[in-house]
């Protein structure tokens, strides 16, 4: 038996990396899945690519900063799916890398916009739906990074992330009660197209220093983050809630 049966989810940032790895593991394991993103393309292929391997799913083109697109999700999952028991709110950016003497003031903003405002304007649309459905799992990704360890020229992305596990908390002490759980994904370094080890310009020596960084001495696969979140998504996980979540290879306890 799928993990997932008979459950309908919602994936932001669903069009590359983590997001669309584990939109792909939901729908495998028998969920029902609404994918976000702002690239329609990249939602197509993928909706196709799970419905080629007999799984369902839905697009929702749209920008995560906008509350239409939070509202939107919603109203596709329960409007073609019938309701929601799980959502990850996965959409990010890193933003301005630099010293914060020099990150600008709409860098700075754009960062907690995407990273931070889009995961509380997600869960704001996504409770009453869940609250509905008698409960689910609200899933958000963080970062080590200004929770673990502090990392130089990151200071809009590390701010932005630990708002988001506040967030989590806070959502996982209001709606315990009723059935929801709240807790977040904290990766280490995982190869994505927005990791700066392929930024344009980088060299394999980033690579290594980024690899050495990390107890396991490599970067994570977005597969593997994937697992993760399925984890939380899944009664596997029914006694977890509030947590931040460490997935990164022992990036956070690791001096050598």
């Amino acid at each position: 038996m799928n993990t997932l049966n008979g459950k309908v989810a919602i994936v932001t940032g669903a069009s590359s990396g983590i997001g669309r790895a584990t939109a792909k593991l939901f729908a495998h394991e028998g969920a029902r899945i609404v994918v976000v993103a702002r690239r329609r393309a990249e939602l197509d292929a993928l909706v196709a690519e799970i419905e080629a391997t007999g799984g369902e799913a839905t697009a929702v083109a749209g920008d995560v900063k906008d509350e239409t697109t939070a509202a939107a999700a919603v109203d596709a999952a329960t409007g073609r799916y019938g309701g929601l028991d799980i959502a990850f709110n996965n959409a990010g950016i890193i933003g301005d890398m630099a010293p914060v003497s020099d990150v600008s003031l709409a860098g700075w903003r754009e960062t907690l916009e995407i990273n931070l405002t889009s995961a509380f304007l997600g869960a704001k649309h996504q409770v009453p739906a869940l609250i509905a459905r008698g409960g689910g799992s609200l899933i958000f990704t963080s970062t080590f990074v200004g929770y673990t360890v502090g990392m130089p020229g990151m200071a809009a992305y590390a701010a932005s992330k630990a708002g988001v596990i506040g967030l989590t908390k806070v959502l996982a002490a209001e709606l315990g009660a009723k059935g929801i759980r709240a807790n977040a994904v904290l990766p280490g370094g995982t190869d994505t197209p927005m990791s700066i080890t392929n930024a344009p310009g980088a060299t394999a020596d980033v690579l290594a220093f980024v690899e050495g960084l990390h107890a396991l001495k490599r970067m994570a696969r977005p597969e593997e983050i994937a697992q993760s979140v399925l984890h939380l998504a899944s009664d596997a996980s029914s006694f977890v809630t509030g947590a931040a979540f460490l997935v990164d290879g022992g990036v956070s306890i690791c001096r050598t």
